[in-house]
């Protein structure tokens, strides 16, 4: 296999790893936000399990492992936190353990790509 060819392969399978990660900032603003998100009482309520994690490195794919950044410049999106419902293009339910995190409707994955 070529080499060049190689090289490449790897930086685009990076940045699309890097692309899918989900680092998130929390903008005060609706209008800064790329996603407005509503935090549910009960997991069933919720399109998305989310988990913190406590390292950037931990954020993976798009699967509902998210890092907070300090500033927005270092995020993957940013996201307003609403008062309700409706308000909000996903619905979101924090999680104790990472291993509970996840879509619970697929259709809204788009959101955070």
């Amino acid at each position: 296999m070529n080499i060049k060819l190689l090289c490449t392969i790897i930086v685009l399978f990076a940045s699309f790893q890097i692309c899918n990660a989900q680092k998130v900032y929390s903008v005060s603003n609706d209008y800064q936000a790329d996603v407005k998100v509503f935090v549910t009482d009960y997991d069933y309520q919720a399109d998305l399990l989310v988990y913190k994690v406590k390292y950037d490195y931990q954020a993976k794919d798009n699967k509902g492992l998210w890092y907070f950044t300090d500033h927005d410049y270092q995020a993957n999106k940013k996201v307003f936190f609403t008062d309700y419902d409706y308000q909000a293009d996903l619905k979101i339910f924090f999680v104790n353990y990472d291993y509970q995190a996840g879509w619970k409707k697929t259709e809204k994955k788009h959101l955070l790509f």
